[in-house]
């Protein structure tokens, strides 16, 4: 049951990313993926900090941030599609 919850938050948490990174967004589906990637990111780099967080606020704040630091990444390594004049 538990993993039907980490999938829900992650997809919460790519929504929200992608909100929160205007232009760093890839779309609805990719950033679902990203959300549910960024929250394993997310529970890494806590991890790495010392960060504890419980509960579904908890799991959806680390979603956030893994998701907002993983479209960072990803947006780094892109090229963007602009056509110049």
């Amino acid at each position: 049951m538990y993993f039907i919850w980490y999938i829900v938050i992650g997809i919460l948490a790519g929504f929200i990313a992608g909100k929160i990174m205007r232009g760093g967004g890839f779309g609805v589906i990719i950033n679902l993926i990203v959300g549910i990637i960024g929250g394993l990111l997310g529970g890494w780099v806590f991890g790495l900090l010392g960060i504890a967080t419980t509960g579904i606020v908890g799991s959806l704040i680390t979603s956030v941030i893994g998701a907002i630091l993983l479209l960072w990444i990803v947006s780094l390594f892109s090229k963007p599609n602009r056509k110049e004049i």
